[in-house]
């Protein structure tokens, strides 16, 4: 399972990294158009319809994609300056209690994400950009991400409550 669920948050950085790429190439090909249209009017068109609410949508998606492979490759910022002065049985009693705080949180966050796609479902709203976008495809990757935060959430909790040792500090860290 741990096999599993550490390929799935490799996949979502993955794709989270594509999006990001994504953005940029979206980003510089308006830029070219724009000189180009600037250079030889009439050439090119001068836009890309609705370009910055795909990248606001991509946007999006690679934040809350991108979340739960942060967390469990240790790549979110933490500052261990009181953690470090603790004895290890209260570092553990700490980091479980962060985890729990923290899922409690994220779980009440995806329930209220998950609400809006069925609304957004259910009105049937679009972006009011030149392209009308469903808005429930952006919103339905933000629920993905942030569900996938939630697994590994869970599963960096239960990781370490079965070894148990701390899981989310290190002693490089500061």
């Amino acid at each position: 399972m741990r096999r599993f669920l550490n390929a799935t948050y490799k996949a979502a950085g993955m794709l989270s990294a594509f999006l990001i790429l994504t953005i940029c190439l979206l980003i510089s090909a308006q830029i070219v158009l724009n000189g180009v249209g600037r250079l030889m009017p009439g050439l090119l068109p001068s836009t890309i319809p609705s370009y910055a609410d795909f990248a606001g949508f991509m946007l999006a998606g690679a934040t809350f994609l991108a979340m739960a492979y942060t967390l469990r490759s240790g790549g979110h910022i933490r500052v261990n300056l009181v953690v470090q002065r603790l004895s290890p049985r209260a570092v553990i009693l700490t980091e479980f209690l962060a985890l729990a705080v923290a899922s409690v949180f994220v779980g009440y966050a995806l329930y209220f994400c998950g609400a809006l796609v069925l609304e957004s479902l259910h009105y049937g709203d679009v972006s009011n950009g030149i392209i009308p976008v469903p808005l429930w495809l952006p919103q339905s990757a933000m629920t993905f991400g942030m569900g996938l935060l939630l697994v590994a959430l869970l599963h960096t909790l239960v990781e370490l409550v079965t070894t148990g040792s701390p899981v989310l500090s290190t002693p490089d860290e500061v």
